[in-house]
């Protein structure tokens, strides 16, 4: 198998957490668990949480985010507590387009560790990695205008809403015409570095 290039880091460090890129196995087990204890809330939001996965379709999944991560297609993050290496979620960077260059930013959180910042903590470390490693010129974050959650991270930090995209998408089940928020972040919005 390809090997990732070496000036792409398979890690990420910020304050409290540990990003990495998933390995070939192994990290499916605390990935399904964390899918199945949040299940309920994903499947308002998440296509992919219509149904528990298996844990084989989780080590399938997790496969799939390594080879893209080789090829640079995109990468994934398993998000990880320094303190205790307890797996609170994953951030991705993905929709990846080199011609410009830019991406988007996708995650999602164990419900089990909402209400602490960490998921607000590991979009900003991808997004200035994402600025200060790929020299991305545009970083973006969409998700349903009536998910206040996910809404209340890029507000946070920083980036604008450029605008609400109606009958954008399905809902995550299909059974409805949804809005998008699009919020977009460029290198010279970033914050400067608290650390």
């Amino acid at each position: 198998m390809e090997v990732v290039h070496p000036v792409t880091p398979l890690e990420i460090e910020s304050a409290r957490l540990r990003l990495r890129a998933p390995r070939l196995s192994g990290d499916e087990h605390v990935v399904n668990a964390a899918i199945r204890d949040s299940h309920e809330e994903f499947r308002q939001w998440l296509p992919f949480a219509q149904t528990v996965p298996t844990l084989e379709e989780t080590e399938i999944n997790l496969r799939r985010a390594h080879e893209l991560y080789v090829t640079g297609e995109s990468f994934r993050y398993l998000t990880f507590l320094r303190d205790t290496g307890t797996f609170v979620g994953t951030v991705s960077l993905q929709g990846i387009d080199w011609d410009v260059p830019k991406a988007e930013i996708g995650y999602w959180l164990h419900s089990m560790h909402t209400g602490h910042g960490y998921m607000g903590e590991a979009v900003e470390a991808v997004t200035r990695f994402g600025f200060t490693h790929f020299g991305f010129k545009r970083i973006e974050i969409r998700c349903e205008s009536t998910n206040r959650g996910s809404r209340m991270i890029p507000e946070r930090l920083g980036f604008q809403l450029e605008g609400i995209l109606r009958n954008d998408d399905l809902s995550a089940d299909g059974a409805r015409l949804t809005d998008t928020a699009v919020y977009a972040m460029l290198p010279d919005e970033l914050k400067p570095s608290a650390t």
